[in-house]
């Protein structure tokens, strides 16, 4: 039993995707369904912003570009198999190609979505909680995070955990002010302070940006049920249902990302290998990963290599 998982957005130079963008059969038709809907040329724009150098964590054709890859890679490791996977799931904006994956929502209503909420989300977080960002960490067990948090609460720091990625792997978000400290403590608990990043993600204060992602985006576009499982990254849940996607993709503005329950439940269906498709440096990586599967990265370059089924298998 197999599994697709899509791996949260992370750093991706143009250089890493595009002779798979461009090059790759798989690739191309996505591609150019993407053009389609946007009405430009993707890969220009993309080589644009890496030349401009964009300002923003992930302008939005490093998004756009990260969306074709990902099921471009999932229809490579489905061809692969014998049999179709048995679930998926997303971490994060892996959310959104989840929703493609499993048939619940067409590519190019997916393209607009991604266009249209990213733009909201960058206009939301240019005029709000501008003091607030999101800490990642590492060699920090839960137990010795309530402690640091506990510590927080005590100086009357407001914190929230936006991701519990593996058992000791975290994210963290607080006001700008108090990263200093923060990053200091965890030292001190024998942690190790990773990247921070701006805008923060996954908490209940941003309410009122899925009120307004729900009304003014997702409320257009047209779910339907999926015809594969989707795990949800939030509780480890299964969806199955129309408004379940639509929910699943809408928590991920409010609501903490637990991928340790992903994987529980992974493991409760059966699955015993997960393909990773996507540029990948953590999600298919932590322990409570590789631990319980088979993980294959199923990335740009091993989908360039002539095929054989040991590339990806």
């Amino acid at each position: 039993m197999s599994a697709i998982i899509f791996p949260g957005i992370g750093p991706t130079r143009f250089a890493e995707l595009a002779r798979f963008l461009v090059a790759h059969p798989v690739a191309r038709r996505f591609v150019a369904e993407a053009d389609r809907a946007l009405g430009y040329s993707l890969v220009d724009r993309y080589r644009e912003a890496e030349t401009r150098g964009d300002q923003g964590a992930y302008p939005e054709p490093t998004r756009l570009a990260f969306l074709v890859s990902c099921l471009a890679l999932a229809e490579c490791a489905v061809a692969e198999q014998d049999e179709a996977p048995l679930a998926c799931a997303g971490a994060s904006f892996g959310g959104i190609p989840a929703a493609v994956q499993s048939g619940s929502l067409p590519f190019a209503e997916a393209v607009t979505l991604t266009v249209d909420w990213g733009r909201r989300v960058d206009a939301y977080f240019a005029r709000r909680h501008r003091d607030i960002v999101t800490q990642s960490f590492a060699r920090v067990p839960v137990d010795r995070l309530g402690e640091i948090r506990a510590e927080l609460d005590a100086r009357g720091e407001w914190n929230e955990v936006a991701c519990h990625v593996d058992h000791d792997f975290h994210m963290l978000s607080v006001r700008e002010e108090t990263v200093e400290w923060l990053e200091k403590r965890l030292r001190a608990a024998g942690g190790l302070p990773l990247y921070v990043m701006r805008p923060p993600m996954h908490s209940a204060l941003f309410q009122d940006l899925r009120e307004e992602i729900e009304t003014e985006i997702v409320a257009k576009a047209p779910f339907s049920d999926p015809g594969t499982v989707i795990v949800s990254d939030h509780d480890g849940s299964l969806v199955r249902t129309a408004d379940g996607v639509r929910s699943l993709l809408l928590n991920a503005v409010t609501r903490t990302v637990r991928w340790p329950l992903v994987t529980e439940t992974l493991k409760g269906l059966g699955v015993e290998k997960v393909h990773v498709a996507g540029h990948d440096a953590l999600w298919g990586r932590v322990e409570v990963m590789t631990d319980a599967f088979k993980v294959v990265a199923v990335r740009p370059d091993t989908a360039m290599r002539p095929r054989r089924r040991s590339t990806i298998a």
